[in-house]
């Protein structure tokens, strides 16, 4: 059992590092392996709409970190994704890496465990939070919840790891994407066929 773990904030010891942190060590606890990952602090590449990848099956721009992404999401059992607050959405790097994959990776994402983890200074968290969960509700994935929403305050560095409850909730996230892995693992084909997606556009000639 793995989990993948990334981290979109520039920092990559930071607030949001301390709260990802917290839920692997839980994930440790209940036998499932990790990896935080750090997208890094560079320009990424967003969506062009170019489709390419429908024909492919992969975003056809091919940088390092979009591979490197894909090729760990493939050996993944969960995908927890945290992020720091802007203006009250996650960090516009993360967002354009995210729009990539999900809109060409449907196949590596379906059936698995999700979830988000934000960091804020006072405000704007929950609009954070709905955004990033946006992205797993298109895909069939399956969502973990935790005691609270998944949100912890900080804002100079390290500041995270003195909000008690928001660590708390990080370790029953933890605790929670662990059991839904296992169940996955135990009932997947008893998991209903997928009816076929019918796509309607509301311009019509």
């Amino acid at each position: 059992m793995k989990a993948l773990l990334i981290n979109g904030s520039p920092r990559q010891h930071g607030n949001t590092y301390i709260a990802l942190k917290e839920v692997a060590d839980r994930l440790a606890q209940n036998g499932v392996e990790s990896e935080i990952y750090w997208i890094g602090n560079k320009p990424v590449q967003g969506c062009i709409a170019c489709n390419a990848c429908v024909k492919k099956g992969f975003c056809t721009r091919g940088d390092e970190l979009y591979l490197d992404v894909l090729n760990r999401l493939k050996e993944s059992d969960a995908l927890i994704v945290g992020s720091p607050t802007y203006f009250g959405g996650p960090t516009g790097s993360l967002c354009a890496l995210l729009d990539r994959i999900f809109y060409s990776c449907a196949g590596d994402l379906e059936n698995k465990v999700w979830s988000s983890v934000i960091i804020c200074r006072r405000a704007g968290a929950s609009a954070a939070f709905q955004r990033l969960n946006m992205y797993a509700d298109m895909r069939n994935m399956i969502h973990a919840t935790s005691q609270y929403w998944n949100i912890a305050y900080g804002w100079k560095n390290g500041e995270t790891s003195e909000d008690k409850e928001g660590l708390q909730t990080m370790r029953t996230l933890a605790d929670n994407v662990a059991w839904l892995i296992k169940c996955v693992k135990g009932r997947t084909n008893e998991l209903h066929p997928r009816e076929k997606w019918e796509i309607y556009n509301y311009i019509r000639k």
